[in-house]
């Protein structure tokens, strides 16, 4: 048996460009004839749309 302890993944980071809220509908403004509104979907550029970014990257420290 070893005495290293798992590594355990990194949770996700939210990105910090649109905190998680990625995709939105925003509206242009008309109306069609059923009286639905025209919106247009829109993804943050940052995260493409995920909401998170990869974490950042973690130092292993040889044990001795």
């Amino acid at each position: 048996m070893s005495d290293c302890a798992p590594v355990l993944a990194a949770p996700a980071r939210t990105c910090p460009n649109c905190d998680g809220f990625a995709t939105a509908a925003v509206t242009s403004g008309g109306r069609d004839q059923h009286g639905h509104l025209h919106t247009i979907t829109v993804h943050c550029t940052t995260c493409h749309g995920t909401g998170t970014v990869r974490p950042a990257r973690v130092r292993e420290v040889a044990r001795v």
